[in-house]
């Protein structure tokens, strides 16, 4: 089915985009399997030069064939062993910040009640609740009253304080 439709399978022939063929080290590097050639230069002593360019060769083979060294085991132990003694210490400085916390909150709810003793005497929230009923209702009998007629038939008599003033100073 997909022969039919896309001609031999087998190869690219209609994929192409005219390139050329592969580059003229390709036979070289097929040849030499231990030659690592970066695409882009046609040839080692090519590519060797601009290694050299760049700051002298590093030969990968050095490279790979260091090992690291295992860390030793108790050394791993001892560190553990510190992580499990600062985790505790961590802990425990914590709990003293929870308690410190506790401690100013506590101190913070007792101050301000012995300052609202000493200001409104006894009872003051009820005193406080009173006070705010007040303003309350005082607020709500402020907005029934008609000001806006009251603020027209004052206002000729504050511009004319204000006209005084000014002529005075």
């Amino acid at each position: 089915m997909f022969k039919d439709e896309l001609g031999d399978i087998g190869t690219d022939e209609g994929m192409r985009d005219n390139v050329g063929t592969a580059p003229a080290a390709y036979g070289e590097a097929k040849a030499n399997p231990h030659l690592i050639r970066p695409e882009g230069f046609a040839s080692e002593a090519e590519y060797r030069a601009y290694i050299a360019t760049l700051g002298g060769h590093v030969p990968a083979e050095d490279l790979a064939d260091t090992t690291l060294p295992a860390p030793d085991h108790h050394a791993l132990e001892s560190r553990l062993q510190d992580l499990r003694e600062e985790l505790e210490n961590l802990r425990a400085r914590l709990h003293v910040i929870k308690r410190q916390a506790e401690t100013v909150v506590a101190e913070n709810l007792r101050w301000a009640d012995a300052s609202a003793h000493a200001q409104l005497g006894t009872q003051p929230w009820l005193k406080l609740a009173g006070a705010m009923a007040a303003t309350f209702v005082v607020t709500k009998g402020i907005r029934r009253l008609p000001l806006g007629t009251l603020a027209t038939a004052a206002m000729p008599l504050v511009a004319a304080a204000m006209n005084r003033k000014f002529a005075r100073g």
